[in-house]
């Protein structure tokens, strides 16, 4: 290979690393803003999380949330503002992935994967939904039905909780549920590389049962209506998947069967 043919080889690549380089500078910049307006609105974000305790303990409770360090509401709210930017930024995200490579991809690799782009943030939101909406306001009255005031004999017993603390459990949850729900995702990218079928699927759906509640209990708080409520979809989102690698490998076996019939 001559010296100019080689320049030409990389002249491609060149172009399209520039390419990447920009398209991860806008997800940065819009990281950045993002981050920026979260900040600015921490103490109003918070307040909205704070929405499924405070309907337990009542609007008019005169309840309160504390802080044991100077510094820890500060970093809190920073924390708060990074969780906002990463949710609001993997749309877009995703979206420059699939700008990328979608170019260099067949007609019918671009069909195949561009509903796998769609679902990713629209599962994460649901998950991340089923978690605030659902699983939070019975896991924290579970919580709550622990305490013990206006004790006639003893010490009462009354929850303060940390502003850290809290937030700190509310992403693990929003995380977790909207994490596993990608599991359909996951499959069928499996499923196009061919590293599992929906039959293996099938013949280890006990197995995957059995993974699945074992990783629930380790990654929600320790009571059962968190783990079964984490549990239980993500089973109905493994029988799902076995439909969709089933009915997306029966479509691309008719795409075969017509493109060798025109041949």
């Amino acid at each position: 290979m001559s010296h100019d043919d080689l320049d030409l080889s990389k002249a491609p690549l060149l172009t399209h690393l520039l390419e990447l380089r920009t398209r991860l500078l806008y997800c940065l910049a819009f990281f950045a803003v993002v981050f920026g307006i979260s900040y600015l609105f921490a103490e109003h974000i918070y307040s909205f999380l704070q929405q499924p305790l405070l309907q337990i303990f009542g609007a008019e409770s005169g309840r309160r949330m504390i802080y044991t360090g100077l510094h820890e509401a500060f970093f809190t709210y920073l924390k708060l503002s990074f969780f906002m930017a990463m949710f609001v930024t993997l749309p877009l995200a995703l979206i420059q992935v699939w700008k990328f490579i979608a170019p260099g991809l067949y007609q019918r690799e671009q069909k195949a994967l561009s509903p796998l782009f769609i679902m990713t943030p629209v599962l994460f939101v649901m998950g991340a939904s089923l978690a605030f909406y659902v699983v939070m306001p019975l896991a924290w009255d579970f919580f709550i039905s622990f305490e013990r005031p206006n004790v006639e004999q003893g010490i009462s017993v009354e929850l303060e909780a940390r502003v850290s603390e809290y937030l700190g459990l509310v992403i693990k949850l929003i995380l977790a549920f909207g994490l596993s729900f990608e599991l359909p995702v996951l499959l069928l990218v499996m499923a196009k590389g061919g590293l599992v079928t929906a039959e293996s699927l099938r013949k280890h759906r006990r197995h995957a049962i059995v993974v699945t509640f074992l990783v629930a209990a380790l990654i929600t708080p320790p009571d059962l209506i968190s783990q079964i409520a984490l549990g239980l979809p993500i089973v109905l989102l493994y029988e799902l998947s076995i439909l969709l690698i089933r009915w997306t490998r029966s479509d691309e076996e008719s795409v075969e069967r017509a493109a060798a019939s025109q041949v």
